[in-house]
């Protein structure tokens, strides 16, 4: 994980990454720090393919230290009846950030 105070908001993710967790470019984002407990929310920009980054940027910098582990959460509203037939994506990735384990929740 990296922080840039100087860009102006958002987080920066591997495209690789987005993709497979179905997360759009500038979708609406939650991000929790493992290692402090802090919460964000903010937007998802993406970083180039393969490079297995995540940046924190601008005033969300301050939450979120280089090397913290995070977790990114994105939601979704649905009708009842599409909640039946709705399997949100869980990416696993290794050290490098590159996926290493993809489920769809059932």
């Amino acid at each position: 994980t990296q922080a840039d105070l100087n860009y102006v908001g958002s987080i920066t993710i591997d495209r690789k990454l987005l993709e497979a967790a179905g997360i759009r470019e500038y979708e609406q984002v939650q991000v929790a720090d493992i290692d402090n407990g802090n919460r964000l929310v903010t937007y998802a920009i993406a970083g180039e393919p393969g490079s297995g980054i995540i940046c924190i940027n601008g005033a969300g910098a301050r939450l979120v230290s280089r090397g913290d582990k995070v977790i990114i959460m994105c939601y979704c509203q649905l009708m009842e009846q599409e909640a039946d037939d709705f399997h949100p994506q869980i990416v696993f990735v290794n050290e490098k950030n590159a996926v290493c384990r993809q489920e769809a929740c059932r």
